[in-house]
């Protein structure tokens, strides 16, 4: 009983760690826009939207039960040490697309880990194929395309109705416009992105016979999956806020606005639902949307054509380290352990990577001078020291550029 306990803890644990990736992760997905477009200070952004994303984690426990108990059978004999596969499998597939700079969503980076962990050890019968295919798939085809053309026609109608107005008289407007609808996405991330946390650790508690079949999150697991992506919202994933925010198209507040009221819309009326949708293809969607709804408005195609392949590798990339992990952890307690070490081994040197190309909230903004838009990892260099021509007065001088 103790031994089961401690597996327990280091799930609930685990789980956490995953919640405040994914709130760093998906900060963008909230606020790339409004620090884009200089709406709002960066962190002054991260830290309203951490604070939003505490208050819409309380507001409903649906898409919490559509993972306790709907992709996974709860009596199909998955055990804790699966569920810490699976998350383990998803953390260290977001860090990897944190590090590239690439908006993936970490729904399906949970989703794919706790599949491909729960195919390993039990087969195919752990897994509800027709709940994955109507409350995940489905969705992800849809949500990005829906609020697309959301944006898009929101876009073109926000440009014509300021269009006998000047910039400056507008702006204001705008602005404001972009505070609240920033504000009401990082509300709508709580309600459904901090939800997938409560329902793995759910998941847990009933397989490890916690809790009974089909139950609520206890108010505590509540609280605490609030807790780590509020904490990790804060952090700020600056990467992928710079990616979204100046990558993939130039943002000027109409567009920042009208993406940000389509995304929070579909965010809003998929939990509502139950939908365990990607709020970071939402959001990406609804920025291409907005890209293509301005007149003159340009897409980085390329940019957006490595996310969507990272979109599409997501859940089988997830699934496979997910995967590896359970087979490992099926071995026994060493296998626990040496699955424990391996993650946070690959967590560090991620990490440590990151270091090399520092991107924070006082470089976020940095763009290609020629395009407007942000450079990507390969396109930034070093700066090169040259000689300048000698002059009679004194000895060579140089100049970095």
């Amino acid at each position: 009983m103790e031994h089961l306990s401690l597996i327990i803890g280091v799930v609930v644990v685990t789980a956490l760690v995953f919640d405040f990736t994914n709130g760093f992760h998906d900060t963008a997905n909230a606020m790339a826009t409004t620090i884009s477009t200089g709406a709002l200070k960066p962190k002054t952004a991260v830290a309203m939207s951490a604070v939003l994303n505490l208050v819409g984690a309380f507001l409903s426990v649906e898409v919490a039960k559509t993972i306790s108990g709907g992709i996974i059978d709860e009596g199909s004999g998955i055990r804790p040490e699966v569920i810490f596969a699976g998350l383990v499998g998803a953390i260290v597939w977001n860090l990897l697309t944190w590090l590239a700079g690439l908006p993936s969503s970490s729904s399906h980076a949970l989703f794919g880990g706790l599949v491909g962990a729960t195919l390993v050890s039990v087969g195919w019968g752990g897994v509800h194929m027709d709940a994955i295919a109507m409350k995940i798939l489905i969705p992800a085809v849809a949500a990005p395309l829906v609020a697309g053309m959301a944006a898009a026609f929101a876009t073109r109608l926000t440009y014509r109705l300021g269009a006998r107005r000047s910039a400056s008289q507008t702006a204001r407007g705008y602005r404001a416009g972009q505070i609240t609808s920033g504000a009401l996405v990082s509300l709508a991330h709580g309600t459904n992105d901090a939800q997938k946390t409560m329902g793995v650790i759910t998941l847990a508690l009933i397989a490890g016979g916690s809790l009974a079949p089909d139950s609520d999150p206890p108010t505590w697991v509540i609280v605490s999956a609030a807790l780590a992506i509020a904490l990790g919202t804060y952090l700020g994933g600056w990467r992928i806020i710079r990616t979204m925010g100046k990558g993939l198209t130039d943002i000027q507040p109409p567009q920042g606005f009208s993406a940000q009221t389509s995304s929070a819309t579909v965010i809003l009326a998929s939990s509502h639902l139950g939908f365990a949708l990607s709020t970071t293809q939402v959001c990406s969607g609804s920025i291409m949307g907005s890209g293509l709804g301005r007149k003159g408005g340009v897409v980085r195609w390329g940019t957006a054509g490595r996310m969507v392949a990272a979109w599409g590798l997501t859940l089988p990339g997830a699934g496979l380290i997910a995967g590896a992990s359970a087979f490992l952890a099926d071995r026994g307690d060493w296998g626990v352990v040496t699955v424990a070490v391996l993650g946070i081994a690959a967590c560090a040197t991620i990490w440590a990577a990151s270091r090399r190309n520092r991107v924070d909230h006082a470089n976020v903004n940095d763009v290609d001078p020629a395009t407007g838009l942000a450079l990507t990892a390969d396109e930034a260099v070093e700066p090169v020291t040259i000689p300048t021509p000698r002059t009679t007065s004194g000895p060579a001088s140089q100049a970095t550029v």
